[in-house]
């Protein structure tokens, strides 16, 4: 019984030692890629889409607008505004913010006062 026990334990540990080392594989992997792919991803991180987000504040006459567009610089002066027609409404936009998370962070501020105020993307003219 003692020799079964000790086959038995022989085998399994050379079991486990070839399964070791068949499953632990270390490698290095190397990419080969055509380097214009690197300049292609340079030359986009250089490349800003201007107006990827806008806060809209409100809508309405063009006084109305104007008289909006105002109250917001004094109250806000780090961030650019427009008056943009769009028929039949006159509405005030707000900055030019690269990504979404910009545009909320700044939205949580402006809706402070100006509670109609919302993230938009502005539609490409191409």
């Amino acid at each position: 019984m003692k020799a079964n026990t000790l086959k038995i334990s022989m085998i399994s540990l050379a079991f486990f030692a070839f399964a070791h080392s068949t499953f632990a594989q270390d490698g290095v992997v190397t990419i080969d890629q055509d380097s214009d792919i690197s300049k292609l991803l340079e030359y986009k991180k250089d490349v800003k889409t201007a107006d990827l987000y806008k806060i809209q504040l409100d809508f309405g006459s063009r006084s109305k607008a104007m008289a909006l567009e105002q109250t917001f610089i004094n109250t806000f002066s780090q961030w650019p505004t427009d008056v943009v027609y769009e028929t039949p409404n006159y509405k005030v936009w707000v900055g030019n913010f690269s990504t979404r998370l910009e545009a909320d962070i700044a939205l949580l501020k402006i809706k402070k006062k100006f509670s109609k105020a919302m993230v938009f993307e502005p539609k490409k003219d191409n």
